[in-house]
Protein backbone atom coordinates (compact mmCIF):
# COMPACT_ATOMS: atom_id res chain seq x y z
CA UNK A 1 0.00 0.00 0.00
CA UNK A 2 1.05 3.57 -1.12
CA UNK A 3 1.66 5.93 2.04
CA UNK A 4 0.02 9.87 0.90
CA UNK A 5 1.74 12.73 2.10
CA UNK A 6 -0.83 15.32 2.38
CA UNK A 7 -0.57 18.77 2.07
CA UNK A 8 -2.20 21.29 4.68
CA UNK A 9 -4.57 22.89 2.08
CA UNK A 10 -8.15 23.09 1.94
CA UNK A 11 -10.47 24.29 -0.93
CA UNK A 12 -11.15 27.33 -2.06
CA UNK A 13 -14.38 27.00 -0.33
CA UNK A 14 -12.85 26.91 3.56
CA UNK A 15 -10.52 30.06 4.21
CA UNK A 16 -7.59 30.46 6.15
CA UNK A 17 -5.97 26.76 6.59
CA UNK A 18 -2.83 26.08 9.00
CA UNK A 19 -1.74 23.07 10.63
CA UNK A 20 0.16 21.97 13.26
CA UNK A 21 0.21 22.37 16.86
CA UNK A 22 3.02 24.23 18.34
CA UNK A 23 4.36 27.75 17.89
CA UNK A 24 8.18 26.65 18.12
CA UNK A 25 8.81 28.97 20.47
CA UNK A 26 6.73 31.94 18.96
CA UNK A 27 3.99 33.63 20.61
CA UNK A 28 0.65 31.95 21.19
CA UNK A 29 -1.65 32.06 18.36
CA UNK A 30 -5.02 34.00 18.69
CA UNK A 31 -7.90 31.68 20.24
CA UNK A 32 -10.40 30.82 18.18
CA UNK A 33 -14.18 29.68 19.34
CA UNK A 34 -14.87 32.70 21.16
CA UNK A 35 -18.24 33.33 22.05
CA UNK A 36 -20.07 35.59 24.65
CA UNK A 37 -23.78 35.35 26.30
CA UNK A 38 -25.23 37.62 28.69
CA UNK A 39 -25.71 35.89 31.40
CA UNK A 40 -27.66 38.21 33.43
CA UNK A 41 -28.41 41.66 33.27
CA UNK A 42 -25.12 42.90 34.39
CA UNK A 43 -22.91 40.11 33.20
CA UNK A 44 -21.46 38.53 30.47
CA UNK A 45 -19.75 34.95 30.38
CA UNK A 46 -17.26 34.88 27.49
CA UNK A 47 -15.81 31.06 26.37
CA UNK A 48 -12.96 30.44 23.54
CA UNK A 49 -10.90 27.64 22.75
CA UNK A 50 -7.69 26.47 23.90
CA UNK A 51 -4.33 27.49 22.09
CA UNK A 52 -1.77 24.83 21.77
CA UNK A 53 1.53 26.89 21.94
CA UNK A 54 5.16 26.14 23.07
CA UNK A 55 5.58 27.04 25.71
CA UNK A 56 2.46 26.49 27.24
CA UNK A 57 -0.04 28.85 27.88
CA UNK A 58 0.28 30.37 31.01
CA UNK A 59 -2.82 32.62 31.29
CA UNK A 60 -5.96 33.92 29.08
CA UNK A 61 -6.45 37.76 28.71
CA UNK A 62 -9.92 38.88 28.41
CA UNK A 63 -10.90 42.44 26.90
CA UNK A 64 -13.78 44.48 27.00
CA UNK A 65 -13.63 46.86 23.75
CA UNK A 66 -9.70 48.36 24.75
CA UNK A 67 -10.22 47.55 28.19
CA UNK A 68 -8.68 44.30 30.24
CA UNK A 69 -11.17 42.98 32.06
CA UNK A 70 -10.07 39.15 33.53
CA UNK A 71 -7.11 37.27 34.00
CA UNK A 72 -7.23 33.60 33.87
CA UNK A 73 -4.83 30.84 33.74
CA UNK A 74 -3.80 28.94 31.15
CA UNK A 75 -6.22 26.25 32.29
CA UNK A 76 -9.18 28.00 32.14
CA UNK A 77 -11.27 29.15 29.04
CA UNK A 78 -14.32 30.94 30.29
CA UNK A 79 -14.38 34.07 32.26
CA UNK A 80 -17.71 35.63 33.62
CA UNK A 81 -17.09 39.60 32.89
CA UNK A 82 -19.32 41.21 35.70
CA UNK A 83 -20.39 44.76 36.62
CA UNK A 84 -21.71 45.49 33.42
CA UNK A 85 -24.27 47.77 32.73
CA UNK A 86 -28.46 46.59 31.21
CA UNK A 87 -29.59 46.79 27.83
CA UNK A 88 -26.00 47.22 26.48
CA UNK A 89 -23.75 45.82 23.53
CA UNK A 90 -20.33 45.10 24.48
CA UNK A 91 -17.40 43.86 22.58
CA UNK A 92 -14.76 40.98 23.38
CA UNK A 93 -11.44 39.67 22.68
CA UNK A 94 -9.01 37.20 23.80
CA UNK A 95 -5.67 37.08 23.95
CA UNK A 96 -3.12 34.31 25.02
CA UNK A 97 0.24 34.71 26.59
CA UNK A 98 2.48 32.09 27.00
CA UNK A 99 4.76 30.87 30.08
CA UNK A 100 7.52 33.38 29.09
CA UNK A 101 5.60 36.29 28.70
CA UNK A 102 4.82 36.36 25.19
CA UNK A 103 1.14 37.85 24.68
CA UNK A 104 -0.14 37.00 21.00
CA UNK A 105 -2.34 38.49 18.99
CA UNK A 106 -6.63 39.36 19.77
CA UNK A 107 -8.96 36.63 18.85
CA UNK A 108 -11.83 38.16 16.24
CA UNK A 109 -14.45 40.45 17.96
CA UNK A 110 -17.41 39.40 19.44
CA UNK A 111 -20.34 41.02 20.44
CA UNK A 112 -22.96 40.45 23.46
CA UNK A 113 -25.81 42.39 24.42
CA UNK A 114 -27.20 42.27 28.28
CA UNK A 115 -30.95 42.52 28.67
CA UNK A 116 -32.46 45.21 30.19
CA UNK A 117 -33.01 44.88 34.00
CA UNK A 118 -35.98 43.91 36.07
CA UNK A 119 -36.01 45.90 39.43
CA UNK A 120 -39.42 44.62 40.51
CA UNK A 121 -38.38 41.36 40.17
CA UNK A 122 -37.97 39.19 43.33
CA UNK A 123 -38.84 35.87 41.92
CA UNK A 124 -36.01 33.73 40.84
CA UNK A 125 -36.48 30.53 38.08
CA UNK A 126 -38.06 27.25 38.64
CA UNK A 127 -35.74 25.09 39.27
CA UNK A 128 -34.64 22.85 36.09
CA UNK A 129 -35.99 19.55 35.80
CA UNK A 130 -35.57 16.01 34.15
CA UNK A 131 -31.69 16.28 34.21
CA UNK A 132 -29.71 13.07 32.40
CA UNK A 133 -26.81 12.49 31.52
CA UNK A 134 -24.43 10.57 29.36
CA UNK A 135 -20.68 9.70 29.08
CA UNK A 136 -19.50 10.81 25.57
CA UNK A 137 -16.22 9.08 25.78
CA UNK A 138 -13.89 9.10 27.95
CA UNK A 139 -12.93 12.54 28.49
CA UNK A 140 -16.70 14.10 27.62
CA UNK A 141 -20.01 14.71 29.39
CA UNK A 142 -23.25 14.86 27.62
CA UNK A 143 -26.07 17.07 30.18
CA UNK A 144 -29.39 17.60 28.95
CA UNK A 145 -32.19 19.21 31.36
CA UNK A 146 -36.14 20.49 31.14
CA UNK A 147 -36.58 24.27 30.63
CA UNK A 148 -37.19 26.36 34.07
CA UNK A 149 -39.87 29.09 34.11
CA UNK A 150 -39.74 32.54 34.87
CA UNK A 151 -42.08 35.37 35.71
CA UNK A 152 -39.88 37.11 33.44
CA UNK A 153 -37.20 35.37 31.22
CA UNK A 154 -34.48 32.48 31.46
CA UNK A 155 -31.29 34.07 30.48
CA UNK A 156 -28.98 31.77 31.57
CA UNK A 157 -28.51 28.09 32.56
CA UNK A 158 -25.72 27.23 34.55
CA UNK A 159 -23.91 24.13 35.01
CA UNK A 160 -21.80 23.18 38.19
CA UNK A 161 -19.46 20.07 38.54
CA UNK A 162 -19.79 19.55 42.74
CA UNK A 163 -20.38 22.57 44.45
CA UNK A 164 -18.12 24.31 41.58
CA UNK A 165 -19.87 26.00 38.42
CA UNK A 166 -17.99 25.16 35.12
CA UNK A 167 -20.01 26.54 32.55
CA UNK A 168 -22.94 28.34 31.61
CA UNK A 169 -25.00 28.25 28.51
CA UNK A 170 -28.02 30.43 27.10
CA UNK A 171 -31.28 30.50 28.67
CA UNK A 172 -32.71 28.85 25.43
CA UNK A 173 -30.28 25.94 25.55
CA UNK A 174 -31.25 22.92 27.63
CA UNK A 175 -28.17 20.64 26.25
CA UNK A 176 -24.21 20.82 26.62
CA UNK A 177 -21.63 18.67 26.34
CA UNK A 178 -18.84 19.08 29.28
CA UNK A 179 -15.07 18.21 28.58
CA UNK A 180 -12.05 18.01 29.38
CA UNK A 181 -12.49 15.62 31.88
CA UNK A 182 -10.43 12.34 33.36
CA UNK A 183 -11.28 8.99 32.34
CA UNK A 184 -12.28 6.30 34.36
CA UNK A 185 -14.08 8.95 36.92
CA UNK A 186 -17.27 9.49 38.66
CA UNK A 187 -18.72 13.27 38.48
CA UNK A 188 -21.78 14.86 39.54
CA UNK A 189 -23.33 17.53 38.27
CA UNK A 190 -26.44 19.79 39.04
CA UNK A 191 -27.72 22.71 36.43
CA UNK A 192 -29.49 25.71 38.14
CA UNK A 193 -31.31 28.73 35.85
CA UNK A 194 -30.82 32.64 35.95
CA UNK A 195 -32.81 35.41 35.16
CA UNK A 196 -32.06 39.03 34.37
CA UNK A 197 -31.86 40.17 37.75
CA UNK A 198 -29.51 37.62 38.67
CA UNK A 199 -31.86 35.49 40.88
CA UNK A 200 -30.48 31.92 40.42
CA UNK A 201 -33.11 28.86 40.76
CA UNK A 202 -32.70 26.19 43.46
CA UNK A 203 -30.33 23.89 41.63
CA UNK A 204 -31.92 20.38 39.67
CA UNK A 205 -31.23 16.93 40.85
CA UNK A 206 -28.02 16.31 40.71
CA UNK A 207 -26.55 13.62 38.26
CA UNK A 208 -23.80 10.83 38.57
CA UNK A 209 -21.71 10.11 35.59
CA UNK A 210 -18.88 7.54 35.35
CA UNK A 211 -16.60 8.30 32.01
CA UNK A 212 -15.07 5.23 30.64
CA UNK A 213 -11.21 3.99 31.28
CA UNK A 214 -9.09 4.35 28.24
CA UNK A 215 -9.78 6.79 24.72
CA UNK A 216 -12.49 4.55 23.00
CA UNK A 217 -15.88 5.09 22.88
CA UNK A 218 -17.38 8.77 22.66
CA UNK A 219 -19.89 9.20 19.80
CA UNK A 220 -20.98 12.31 20.75
CA UNK A 221 -17.74 14.25 20.42
CA UNK A 222 -17.11 12.46 16.96
CA UNK A 223 -17.64 14.28 13.60
CA UNK A 224 -21.29 12.95 12.16
CA UNK A 225 -21.97 11.71 8.82
CA UNK A 226 -18.52 11.12 7.77
CA UNK A 227 -17.78 10.54 3.96
CA UNK A 228 -14.48 9.56 1.75
CA UNK A 229 -14.61 9.66 -1.64
CA UNK A 230 -12.50 9.71 -4.31
CA UNK A 231 -12.20 11.29 -8.07
CA UNK A 232 -9.91 12.08 -10.73
CA UNK A 233 -8.56 15.72 -12.11
CA UNK A 234 -8.38 16.77 -15.39
CA UNK A 235 -4.53 16.58 -14.94
CA UNK A 236 -4.88 12.60 -14.37
CA UNK A 237 -3.91 12.92 -10.55
CA UNK A 238 -6.26 11.34 -7.87
CA UNK A 239 -7.47 13.69 -4.83
CA UNK A 240 -9.62 11.84 -1.55
CA UNK A 241 -12.41 13.95 -0.83
CA UNK A 242 -13.79 14.48 3.02
CA UNK A 243 -17.13 16.05 4.13
CA UNK A 244 -18.44 15.59 7.63
CA UNK A 245 -20.86 17.58 10.14
CA UNK A 246 -18.88 19.23 13.35
CA UNK A 247 -19.78 17.54 16.83
CA UNK A 248 -22.33 19.40 18.37
CA UNK A 249 -20.62 20.59 21.34
CA UNK A 250 -20.31 24.15 23.61
CA UNK A 251 -18.38 26.71 21.61
CA UNK A 252 -16.70 26.34 18.07
CA UNK A 253 -14.55 23.57 16.57
CA UNK A 254 -11.82 25.14 14.27
CA UNK A 255 -9.53 22.62 14.17
CA UNK A 256 -9.62 18.92 13.17
CA UNK A 257 -7.07 16.34 13.33
CA UNK A 258 -7.14 13.60 9.86
CA UNK A 259 -5.80 10.22 10.09
CA UNK A 260 -4.63 8.35 7.18
CA UNK A 261 -3.95 4.26 7.26
CA UNK A 262 -4.03 4.16 10.84
CA UNK A 263 -1.28 7.17 11.72
CA UNK A 264 -1.48 10.98 12.27
CA UNK A 265 -1.82 12.77 8.90
CA UNK A 266 -2.29 16.25 9.41
CA UNK A 267 -4.60 19.13 11.71
CA UNK A 268 -6.88 21.10 9.43
CA UNK A 269 -7.45 24.54 10.96
CA UNK A 270 -10.28 26.97 10.16
CA UNK A 271 -8.50 30.26 9.74
CA UNK A 272 -12.28 32.50 9.94
CA UNK A 273 -15.38 31.15 11.15
CA UNK A 274 -15.97 27.62 10.47
CA UNK A 275 -18.82 26.54 7.50
CA UNK A 276 -22.13 25.61 8.96
CA UNK A 277 -23.37 22.43 8.09
CA UNK A 278 -21.47 20.29 6.34
CA UNK A 279 -17.65 20.88 6.17
CA UNK A 280 -15.19 19.69 3.27
CA UNK A 281 -11.32 19.06 2.58
CA UNK A 282 -9.30 17.76 -0.33
CA UNK A 283 -6.16 16.16 -0.83
CA UNK A 284 -4.52 15.04 -3.04
CA UNK A 285 -3.58 10.94 -3.69
CA UNK A 286 -1.21 10.59 -6.44
CA UNK A 287 -1.27 9.63 -9.97
CA UNK A 288 -1.58 5.79 -9.10
CA UNK A 289 -5.16 3.98 -9.84
CA UNK A 290 -6.36 1.03 -7.50
CA UNK A 291 -4.60 2.19 -4.01
CA UNK A 292 -6.47 1.49 -0.96
CA UNK A 293 -6.69 4.22 1.61
CA UNK A 294 -8.03 3.93 5.58
CA UNK A 295 -9.46 7.64 6.54
CA UNK A 296 -11.08 8.94 9.76
CA UNK A 297 -11.10 12.70 11.69
CA UNK A 298 -11.39 13.73 15.11
CA UNK A 299 -12.56 17.35 16.31
CA UNK A 300 -10.39 19.48 18.97
CA UNK A 301 -13.24 20.07 21.01
CA UNK A 302 -13.26 23.97 22.65
CA UNK A 303 -11.75 22.80 25.88
CA UNK A 304 -8.83 22.18 23.83
CA UNK A 305 -9.23 17.90 23.97
CA UNK A 306 -9.71 15.54 21.01
CA UNK A 307 -12.47 14.67 20.69
CA UNK A 308 -13.58 10.59 19.52
CA UNK A 309 -13.28 9.18 15.77
CA UNK A 310 -15.39 9.33 13.42
CA UNK A 311 -16.27 6.47 11.80
CA UNK A 312 -13.43 4.98 9.54
CA UNK A 313 -14.08 5.30 5.79
CA UNK A 314 -12.07 3.22 2.88
CA UNK A 315 -11.86 4.51 -0.64
CA UNK A 316 -9.39 3.50 -3.70
CA UNK A 317 -8.10 5.40 -5.78
CA UNK A 318 -10.11 4.83 -9.20
CA UNK A 319 -12.81 2.63 -8.07
CA UNK A 320 -16.35 3.65 -8.36
CA UNK A 321 -17.78 5.95 -5.67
Amino acid sequence: MRRVTLCAWVLAVSCGCAAGDGDDGRAPGAPTGVTARAGSATSVHVMWNAVAADPPVGAYEVYRGTTKVGDVPGSAHMLDVVRLAPATSYVFTVRARDGDGRLGPPSRQVRARTPAATPADTSAPTRPGEVTGRAAGSRAVQLSWSASTDDREVVSYDVYQGGMRIHSVAGTQTATVVTGLRPGTRYSFTVRARDAADHLSPAGAAVRVTTPSGAGGGGGTAPAGFRATTRRAADGAYYIDLSWVAPRVDGVVTEYGIQLDGAAATSLVWGGPPPRGRAAYSFYAGREKGVTHRVRLRARLPDGTWGAYSAERTVTTGAPS
